[in-house]
């Protein structure tokens, strides 16, 4: 929750601003277009085809957003032409209108302070005339304020939300195990299956002794589940592959379907469970819990038989399992869930996003006495393919 919001008022909150800024930028290209010095034809129709312009790119925005594509998944083509420019414009919209708006305040706040000057000074009956130059002036910073958030909404769909690495990190655990850890894939519109393909090459690449996925493996739809964890099943470690359920996969299936899903991929689903590896240096186990919001979680089940001598690779898709896995004494938790905020400021003393408010735990590691958990920013998007400041990440791990 956010200052008391739920995650559906959350959504609400987000969808109602993302209206009314379409409303307020239509007002705003209106008056621009109707002060041209054109003919009355030609205002009529460009104040026409840019209101059908904003209602198209709105609503194709939230029909992508909100229903499922029938397609199984788009080619990279179809996602530049058609699916990309909605949701650019949905997130760069809200924050254009955004500008604009405090740019038309804090315009009316200095017009007005203007005002008081020159009656103070006795100048009150003396009108400045129109100033053309600064006319034109405040029409291209208008411009400027309009068209910065959308060009950065481009730049973090087509450059920061695909330029992803490898973020490295050491852990104690008592086994010397390489790990690697995706999340948060959202197969879809926004993750075709080519580039699913391109992070399991990358995953193989990276010769992992084991293979870990925590949960969103969907964004809107449970078609693209069957072809995302083909791709993910290419990858074959030597302790194997497992997996755990986001939220996103309860949205759209019930647990028995899902289960039998995984079950044709060949991926070990631990759903309150957990498998003991054995190794040379030892047995480790591998345990994961549902959701724990969407799904029906239970640590008690999951841990249930496994030695105390035994470490514990505990895999849930929210990390706010923390607190509790520490007091149990696993060793290292791996987390997703929140993309590293996905859209982040930083501010000084950290980084700012909604996700940073909505949790303790966004990104990155954490420490309760001897227990370690990982949040990973994950490879995927949600509502909007839209990546700053968030990077995606391939998470390779070596415990010792």
């Amino acid at each position: 929750m956010i200052f008391g919001l739920t995650f559906s008022s959350l959504r609400l909150l987000i969808l109602s601003l993302a209206a009314l800024s379409q409303i307020y930028l239509f007002y705003r290209a209106r008056r621009a277009i109707r002060s041209l010095h054109r003919s009355d034809r030609f205002r009529s129709l460009a104040v026409f085809g840019t209101g059908a312009a904003i209602f198209l790119l709105f609503a194709l925005n939230l029909y992508i957003l909100f229903r499922p594509i029938p397609w199984a998944y788009p080619s990279t083509p179809a996602q530049i032409g058609f699916f990309y420019p909605p949701a650019i414009w949905g997130l760069g919209s809200i924050f254009s209108a955004l500008l604009l708006l405090l740019s038309q305040i804090a315009g009316g706040i200095v017009r007005f302070a203007a005002h008081l000057l020159r009656q103070i000074a006795c100048h009150a009956a003396a009108s400045a005339p129109p100033d053309s130059e600064r006319r034109r002036f405040l029409q291209a910073g208008a411009g400027a304020l309009f068209a910065a958030p959308i060009l950065l909404s481009g730049y973090g769909a087509a450059y920061a939300g695909r330029n992803g690495g490898v973020q490295e990190l050491t852990l104690p655990f008592g086994r010397p195990l390489r790990v690697v850890q995706l999340t948060d894939l959202h197969a879809g519109v926004y993750m075709n299956r080519e580039q699913l393909r391109c992070y399991a090459d990358r995953v193989i690449s990276l010769q992992p002794d084991l293979f870990v996925l925590t949960g969103d493996y969907v964004s809107n739809s449970l078609s693209f589940l069957p072809g995302c964890l083909e791709e993910m099943a290419r990858v074959r470690a030597p302790y194997g592959t497992f997996a755990t359920l986001g939220n996103h996969e309860h949205w759209y299936a019930g647990l028995g379907e899902l289960q039998e899903i995984f079950r044709k991929s060949s991926i070990p689903l631990l759903n309150n469970e957990h498998r003991v590896i054995p190794t040379e240096r030892g047995p480790f186990a591998v345990a994961g819990v549902d959701d724990l919001r969407n799904g029906d979680p239970d640590l008690d089940a999951a841990l249930q038989g496994i030695g105390p001598s035994v470490p514990i690779l505990l895999l849930s898709h929210r990390p706010e399992i923390f607190p509790e896995a520490a007091g149990r004494g696993i060793p290292l938790t791996l987390s997703g869930h929140y993309h590293g905020g996905q859209i982040k400021i930083d501010v000084p003393g950290g980084g700012v996003s909604l996700a940073h408010l909505r949790s303790p735990y966004p990104e990155g590691l954490y420490r309760i006495g001897n227990s370690r958990l990982y949040v990973s920013r994950g490879i995927g998007t949600t509502f909007t393919p839209v990546r700053l400041n968030a990077p995606p990440e391939v998470t390779l791990i070596e415990l010792t």
